[in-house]
């Protein structure tokens, strides 16, 4: 049996949102430090200006991707909070470690961004995204088989949470897999796939 101290730690859902808004704020920010601007000693004309901007089109790109990855899985993170009764000790923990993957974002951009035409990268990338995905899923799990999901929470709901992970993270892993043709191209179906779920077409609305 469970001590007293581990049967009421981690059962406040609203300091568990609070302190997942906080880590996700944080990360969001960290994620523009990777674009710094052109250094003037290096700036003599238009021309010299608009060539530095270009080359940091990669940073850019990954930049965007991040932030709307983050996006979309705050909104995860957030969609499942909002269906929670109560919470408990080892939900807390679960949510905790899903925070951990995403203070790890803004390195795994930055890697990506630096050594974009790597595959090597790519696949910690995805493997950052994988994480969270993972993550994700197992509080998800954990709720509902440990019954602390609202009691009005119909089923179809349930299984449209765990769905949306599954089918997101098995597109994530088609894109990471077309690096073994280009990685730019993995890179163009990921944000594809984010595009997708931030702008949610009706024909992919549950």
């Amino acid at each position: 049996m469970r001590s007293l101290y581990n049967r009421i730690a981690g059962t406040n859902l609203d300091r568990l949102a609070a302190l997942s808004d906080g880590v996700f704020a944080v990360a969001m920010t960290l994620l523009v430090l990777d674009l710094r601007a052109p250094a003037a000693e290096a700036i003599h004309s238009e021309h010299d200006l608009l060539t530095a901007l270009g080359a940091l089109a990669p940073r850019v790109v990954t930049y965007l991707m991040s932030f709307m990855t983050l996006g979309i899985f705050w909104f995860g993170q957030q969609t499942q909070l909002d269906r929670l009764e109560k919470s408990d000790r080892d939900l807390a923990w679960l949510h905790i470690a899903f925070m951990f993957a995403v203070t790890l974002v803004p390195f795994t951009t930055g890697l990506l961004s630096e050594f974009i035409a790597l595959r090597a990268a790519l696949l910690v990338y995805w493997g950052n995204i994988l994480l969270l995905g993972v993550l994700l899923y197992a509080t998800w799990r954990y709720a509902d088989r440990a019954k602390l999901i609202r009691g009005d929470t119909p089923q179809e709901v349930t299984a449209a949470i765990c769905r949306r992970i599954v089918i997101a993270q098995s597109l994530y892993a088609f894109g990471a897999a077309l690096c073994t043709v280009s990685t730019y191209l993995s890179i163009a179906f990921i944000a594809l796939v984010q595009i997708n779920y931030v702008v949610a077409p009706r024909w992919w609305r549950s």
